[in-house]
């Protein structure tokens, strides 16, 4: 489960470095050792295209980020609609959903203590009691899109990793993957935000594109099915895809890999301003807001050397 830059969480791998972490010794707090990138995972490939720079502070520097509510709000509802599963189909209800949360706030608490900040300036855990009855809100919603009682996934949070004929490794967590008695495969991914306008719709469909590409790369099987639950706004996106939209995304993501490559050897991350620069946490070291971007932690080739 991967999370955008509205705080939506969306599905995926965060690791996206080596697989290899130092010591951090002498890094800030926070911080792990840097490294080369290794594979590409559809958050990330969304960061570069979104913002090189954007790119780099997570990916090669690795700086800390502080949690969101909208995104751990996302990470709780998606912990929820995982276990739910757990029960017989008769039993999976909106109120044995609900009942779900507190355990999976606690469990999240836990795994992530940083979460534990969003709400230490609430001593009286009135913002906190809000923001569990708008995540009871968004599992009450999905029962009105979906019924869990029909539904026995194959499998939820499926890590997904392979290798295509380049090299390139792709990775990723699939929330749900469905399959048909005949054997026909729907990936389906919720999304804690609202819908996107149909002109912006192609975006959102990139990350399931890029599951659906790499569940033919392990199993040879193009998913018949690629379906969006926006529990933020009640909306269904779905997409029937073809081979040739496999054959589009994999050489977007070559392209993407090869750019990624040239900044990685040379060093030159470059900004793109955008109107969500506002959600960004790394204003203080961006060139845009007047910031300075720390040492660059990976040697760097010459322009001599080709």
């Amino acid at each position: 489960m991967e999370t955008s830059t509205d705080g939506t969480s969306t599905g995926g791998s965060s690791a996206e470095g080596s697989g290899v972490e130092g010591s951090g010794a002498g890094l800030p707090a926070g911080t792990r050792a840097a490294a080369p990138p290794a594979s590409l995972s559809p958050s990330r490939a969304s960061d570069f295209m979104q913002c090189p720079l954007l790119y780099r502070f997570r990916v090669i520097d690795r700086l800390p980020e502080k949690p969101s509510e909208a995104a751990t709000r996302g990470t709780l509802v998606h912990a929820v609609l995982e276990r739910l599963f757990d029960a017989p189909a008769t039993e999976r209800t909106a109120p044995r959903a609900k009942a779900l949360i507190p355990g999976q706030w606690d469990r999240l608490r836990e795994s992530k203590p940083e979460v534990v900040e969003l709400f230490a300036d609430d001593p009286e855990g009135e913002r906190l009691a809000r923001w569990l009855g708008e995540a009871e809100q968004l599992l009450e919603r999905w029962f009105t899109l979906e019924d869990p009682t029909r539904l026995e996934p194959a499998e939820r949070e499926l890590f997904v990793e392979a290798e295509l004929d380049s090299g390139l490794r792709l990775r990723g967590i699939i929330d749900r993957v469905d399959v048909a008695p005949t054997g026909e495969v729907r990936i389906v991914d919720y999304k804690t935000g609202k819908a996107p306008r149909p002109e912006y719709a192609e975006g959102a469909l990139f990350q399931m594109k890029f599951y659906a590409l790499v569940v033919w790369r392990l199993k040879r099987v193009v998913p018949r099915r690629l379906q969006l639950v926006y529990l933020g706004s009640g909306d269904v996106l779905t997409y029937d895809p073809v081979f040739a939209d496999l054959e589009r995304v994999e050489r977007k993501l070559l392209a993407l890999w090869e750019a990624i490559s040239a900044a990685t050897e040379s060093g030159e991350w470059r900004p793109r301003p955008s109107k969500l620069c506002g959600w960004c946490d790394h204003q203080a070291v961006c060139p845009e807001f007047g910031g300075t971007p720390p040492p660059y932690p990976l040697p760097v080739r010459s322009p001599e050397s080709g």
